[in-house]
């Protein structure tokens, strides 16, 4: 089966086949990320610990836009 074999996959193919586990919906996102963007912070693959997450992020606009604001926001009250 193709999905099997995700990781010979382009990425272009990977996107738009989405994530082979149960989507992440936009609520669920918005309570985990605040311990996604602390992840990140910290220098942690975030994206590599919660690949539901970065699948989301990278396919959701407002949730992205959420996501971007919370990093720079807290990159600049910790610099």
């Amino acid at each position: 089966m193709l999905r099997r074999n995700r990781r010979v996959l382009p990425q272009w193919l990977e996107r738009l086949l989405g994530p082979d586990e149960r989507q992440l919906g936009c609520e669920e996102c918005f309570h985990q990320l605040d311990r996604y963007v602390e992840l990140e912070l910290t220098g942690v693959d975030a994206a590599g610990k919660h690949p539901r997450m970065r699948a989301h992020l990278d396919g959701c606009p407002a949730c992205k836009e959420e996501h971007d604001e919370l990093l720079a926001f807290l990159r600049e009250r910790n610099p």
